[in-house]
């Protein structure tokens, strides 16, 4: 029996513009999903489809023979279109399929021991479709005509303990398996004896608001499995904020009222081994004062953003520039204005005393706290991970 996935890939993202192809953890976001479809023993082939050739670019980026992006017809692609009409499109133009696994691009959590785990079951289990669930134990409610709500699934007077009640089964979008007959026949993704297959909780989760962005980018580094020598091999360019990074947030006044901030040597030093070793550095901060200027000069850094209010966008503009992805990029921060560069990086790192969210975010926590040489750590990391 041939398997095949099928990815539908849309270039028109209204809420997030280009998130199919927007950098979440390093990767851009439709690479996750693309390498648990490639990473399952049961698919034999994964299609992409796309109406958008800066999708189809970033795609191919993946280098796997089993890999390939077809076209979208217009009528497929638009706002209003369903999924349905896409994978039935597919699906009548490959009679090859025997079975169908339709993905979606918007599901990063998905992993390749979740579609393997789902083909074994939907094997024991003899039902001809299967879809990726979450339990969730949450009381429901229904607003009737009259404005009144009434209890979906329990009733308030015998309201059951959660270790009392099995929940609820909730589609997360994340997969749906079917047979190409059944779907031609049905035109729908689900049809005859249907498995459920349940994935973690935190799956459950939507892609719509820039904010999920970083929920999500949160739960990828949690996640085991982080490869600090790949990561380090891939690493270009290096990137440090300022305050509570190179210095300790401190704010210090001399004797006729001037502002001081207090650098760390160690830091110095490692920028020195970064550029001997061929890295690129920058240094960006959302302040614009002398110190940080003349700090930048001593340490003979001629890429110093002061400023910076959208660090995200002068990342963009800098990795562009030099020719580089967003996975050739370290970054290290501290707070809330470093959220959006470490949801993005390839190496995502923070001093050992950064805020919390910036903690979640980072796959490399510095034992040092700012202005105590974090710098220094990380990079030393770097270099001695590439060998």
């Amino acid at each position: 029996m041939t398997t095949v996935a099928f990815i539908p890939v849309r270039g028109g993202s209204k809420s997030i513009p280009g998130k199919n192809i927007r950098p979440l953890a390093g990767k851009p976001l439709v690479h996750w999903v693309v390498e648990a479809a490639l990473g399952c023993g049961a698919i034999d082939r994964v299609y992409v489809a796309t109406d958008s050739d800066a999708i189809r670019a970033a795609t191919l980026q993946i280098t796997d023979p089993r890999l390939a992006v077809v076209g979208r017809s217009p009528e497929t692609a638009t706002d209003t279109a369903s999924t349905e009409s896409a994978l039935l499109e597919f699906a009548e133009a490959h009679p090859e399929a025997d079975r169908v696994v339709l993905i979606q691009a918007t599901s990063p959590l998905l992993t390749a021991a979740d579609l393997d785990r789902a083909f074994a079951e939907l094997a024991a289990s003899g039902a001809t479709s299967a879809l990726s669930v979450v339990r969730q134990h949450r009381f429901l409610w229904v607003r009737g005509a009259d404005g009144l709500a009434r209890p979906k699934n329990y009733d308030p007077v015998t309201r059951p303990r959660r270790q009392d009640w099995d929940g609820e089964l909730i589609e997360n979008g994340a997969f749906y398996i079917t047979r190409r007959a059944a779907l031609l026949a049905s035109r729908c993704r689900l049809s005859g004896p249907t498995l459920a297959v349940e994935m973690d909780p935190e799956t459950f989760v939507e892609l719509d608001e820039p904010s999920d962005w970083l929920v999500v980018a949160s739960l990828l580094a949690r996640r085991g499995g982080f490869d600090l020598r790949a990561a380090a091999r891939d690493v270009k360019l290096l990137v440090s904020d300022v305050d509570g990074v190179l210095t300790d947030q401190g704010m210090y006044y001399g004797a006729t009222g001037e502002v001081m901030k207090k650098f760390s040597t160690r830091d110095g030093q490692g920028f020195a081994r970064a550029r001997a070793a061929g890295l690129e550095i920058a240094i960006m901060t959302g302040e614009d004062t002398e110190i940080v200027a003349r700090r930048a000069a001593k340490l003979g850094v001629t890429r110093l953003f002061q400023g910076a209010k959208d660090k995200v966008a002068l990342l963009e503009g800098l990795l562009a520039e030099l020719g580089l992805g967003w996975h050739q990029l370290a970054y290290i921060g501290d707070d809330d204005n470093d959220l959006g560069a470490l949801s993005r990086a390839g190496l995502p790192a923070c001093p050992a005393d950064a805020e919390p969210a910036a903690r979640r975010l980072a796959r490399f926590v510095c034992e040092r706290p700012g202005g105590r040489g974090c710098v220094r750590e990380l990079i030393d990391a770097i270099l001695d991970a590439r060998g």
